[in-house]
């Protein structure tokens, strides 16, 4: 009879165990910033009340080329996570090699193609069905600007390149550091996209950066593009090589230097550093570029998996990361706006008003497009030779002759 009980109570402890591993969730992702960490805490809490433990797996780098490396080591061998910070078109290539689970029975319970805008809702999709959630919608043609070390170069805030050459060296002269910057290669490409936009504008920047057609590339305006860039090399200090993109932030918080190019990811930085927005800093588009809105939608997508409950904790996580609650605290920390439409502005500040706005009124006159520089426009291989080609020439003394030469090689050999 021992033994008889001994075997129920085994076979019951083993009936329950998946249980008591219910709601286990691994999930791959790069933000470990101050702002970005926070975000990230608040959906951990989420899951925890649905009864959803958080492993996580956090790889550093802002630009996300060291987690995506992981990813792929872990997917190989047949250990994916549970979800991973996947963006644009590298969702459909993760679909296509049969990676990826489908989420779209949540999504039709909860109204997702009612609630995301189009551009959005179509890169989460794989073959028509959901495979990913979207998180945010990140504007990254932004300037971030101190504006106390302004008034004492007696300068003002650009917002055309030939006067952010007049403005930075104000700054520059009163002793300040011009523009903050990290030196790696998806800094360089973030701010190389800002002028791509800004002194070639949406039609350009369609056909010669998300097109990739090669007689936009070959053209004067390229040449003007790569002129551009070149002059900023000069309002960058000595120590830049290498600095992580919220360190740079820190040193127009701290009053250091007087600006930074940056996705509104640099707000969730100024936010924890008890700074308002308008006063404390200001925030306005990339010069010449008011009219025009590069996005960049975080997402998680969601990776098959072989045991039947971690199969439900994903599907819970995907529920939970288009919830209000979420949307609404993740994006006031992190600096961006919500995925969702008709989201209460009430608690979010002018610089969040400010995208939102633009990006209505970009997506209405053709302004609205895709972030090349963070993965929403073109394959890899081409984000690749884009990011490579513009890092070469900025840290280099090529001409801009140069530079496109080598752009419009790098792409057509990665076509």
């Amino acid at each position: 009879m021992k033994t008889k009980l001994t075997g129920l109570a085994l076979a019951t402890m083993m009936a329950i165990a998946p249980s008591a591993q219910a709601g286990e969730v691994e999930v791959l992702h790069w933000w470990t910033s101050g702002g970005e960490a926070k975000s990230v805490d608040f959906l951990k809490q989420q899951l925890a009340g649905s009864g959803v433990d958080w492993v996580d797996f956090a790889v550093a780098g802002g630009g996300g080329e060291s987690a995506m490396t992981v990813l792929k080591s872990r997917a190989i061998s047949g250990n994916p996570p549970t979800a991973a910070q996947i963006k644009g078109p590298d969702i459909q290539d993760w679909g296509e090699l049969g990676f990826l689970s489908s989420i779209d029975d949540v999504a039709k319970a909860n109204n997702w193609d009612e609630i995301l805008p189009e551009v959005v809702s179509d890169v989460m999709k794989y073959k028509g069905e959901y495979v990913a959630a979207p998180v945010n919608v990140h504007r990254v043609n932004w300037l971030w600007a101190n504006p106390e070390v302004f008034r004492k170069a007696g300068a003002t805030i650009p917002t055309t390149w030939d006067d952010f050459m007049v403005q930075a060296k104000k700054v520059q002269d009163a002793g300040y550091i011009a523009l903050a910057h990290g030196g790696q290669a998806w800094q360089d490409a973030t701010i190389f996209e800002a002028v791509v936009l800004g002194v070639g504008g949406a039609d350009y920047y369609n056909k010669a950066f998300v097109q990739t057609d090669m007689d936009a590339l070959n053209s004067a305006t390229t040449k003007e593009v790569f002129e551009t860039f070149g002059k900023l090399r000069q309002f960058i200090d000595i120590n830049s090589p290498g600095r992580d993109w919220n360190l740079a932030t820190s040193m127009v918080i701290k009053g250091e230097a007087g600006m930074q190019i940056m996705g509104d990811w640099a707000k969730g930085e100024f936010k924890v550093a008890g700074m308002n927005a308008g006063t404390d800093y200001v925030c306005v588009a990339a010069p010449g570029t008011s009219g025009a809105y590069t996005f960049n939608v975080d997402s998680f997508a969601f990776f098959n998996q072989s045991d039947a409950e971690n199969t439900k904790a994903q599907k819970v996580m995907a529920k939970e990361i288009l919830s209000n609650d979420f949307q609404r605290v993740f994006n006031l920390n992190k600096g961006s706006i919500p995925a969702r439409l008709g989201m209460a502005r009430t608690e979010f500040d002018s610089c969040a008003h400010d995208s939102m706005d633009a990006f209505v009124s970009s997506s209405a006159t053709g302004g609205l497009v895709p972030s090349f520089a963070h993965g929403m426009a073109v394959s890899g291989a081409i984000s690749g030779a884009i990011s490579d080609s513009a890092t070469q020439f900025f840290n280099s003394d090529d001409t801009a002759d140069q530079g496109v030469a080598q752009l419009v090689a790098a792409i057509a050999a990665a076509k």
